[in-house]
């Protein structure tokens, strides 16, 4: 087995302690393993390290090297373990979300204080944005994406069901009507994204097979919220899902109707590392996934 990392510990040890039987003194080693360890680095290097005499001990050009980066190597090992058993008792550091707007808005948010409760020195920098981020890229920990997964290394949670709607203001469908056919949004002003992934189209199946259906409008928007005010605001007919939309419908500001069957999009929490993922992605996954399955089947 490699063990360069306790080799540099006995060598370490060697130049600190100034003599072979000391160091093996204070390591609980014979003075002839510590000799054998010492000649096996420099056998494995190359190059001699320290020039041994009955009454002389000091290190060549390459043990200095050797000695200093070693050192440095060591400490930054012990830093690492420390922060580790630190975090298994008090887990800290950052986990950096993404989110769309409406879903980091509505179903994030609100549960990040009581994850604080329980874990206040771990750090949520949140960002919310409707556009597909890339996890590596962007140094996202985890992203929250409605809509069909792509092929990737990327390790997945399922959320739910999200289901769109479409609806519109009760004063836009007073002035313009209601469209009771697919056909129909031909004459209505359809509300529609501007990035990339936010074609123009909307899907519609009524007695066939699903087809896609190109929407015109005067408004584009990068997130559903805006979408969400100007349909609220009288603007158009918006496309949006029912945890986004389900309160004001309730309430009247917006009045839903179907020219096709309703179409779905599962919602999951994507992460980098699977099992291996740092502790502190974990407990935010573990904390943040059940309520956001029940926050996605309330009635």
């Amino acid at each position: 087995m490699d063990n360069r990392a306790g080799e540099m510990m006995v060598f370490v040890r060697v130049v600190e302690a100034g003599s072979f039987s000391e160091a093996a003194r204070q390591l609980l080693m014979t003075p002839s393993t510590v000799s054998k360890i010492i000649f096996r680095i420099e056998q494995r290097l190359g190059a001699r390290l320290i020039e041994r005499s009955t009454r002389r001990f000091s290190l060549t050009e390459e043990g200095r090297l050797y000695h200093e980066r070693s050192s440095a190597l060591l400490a930054e090992l012990d830093d690492i373990e420390r922060e580790l058993t630190q975090g298994a008792q008090t887990a800290r550091g950052t986990v950096r979300v993404n989110a769309s707007v409406a879903f980091g808005t509505l179903g994030i948010e609100p549960q990040l204080p009581a994850f604080w409760e329980k874990h206040p020195n771990i750090v949520v920098d949140l960002s919310l944005s409707d556009e597909i981020v890339d996890l590596y890229l962007d140094r996202t920990d985890i992203a929250f994406r409605v809509g069909a997964l792509a092929d990737s290394s990327l390790t997945g949670r399922r959320i739910g069901v999200a289901r769109r709607k479409m609806v519109a203001a009760p004063a836009y469908l007073e002035k313009h009507g209601t469209p009771t056919t697919i056909e129909d949004l031909d004459q209505h002003n359809c509300l529609g994204f501007n990035f990339r992934r936010g074609t123009p189209v909307w899907p519609s199946r009524q007695g066939g097979p699903i087809a896609e259906r190109i929407v015109r409008g005067n408004a584009l928007a990068n997130n559903g919220e805006t979408v969400r005010r100007l349909a609220i605001a009288g603007v158009g007919i918006a496309r949006l899902a029912d945890f986004h939309i389900d309160r004001d419908i309730a309430a009247g500001r917006l009045v839903e109707f179907a020219v096709t069957e309703s179409d779905t999009e599962e919602v999951h929490a994507l992460y980098v590392g699977g099992q291996r993922a740092p502790q502190r992605i974990r407990l935010f996954l573990d904390f943040i996934v059940p309520r956001l399955q029940a926050f996605m089947k309330r009635p």
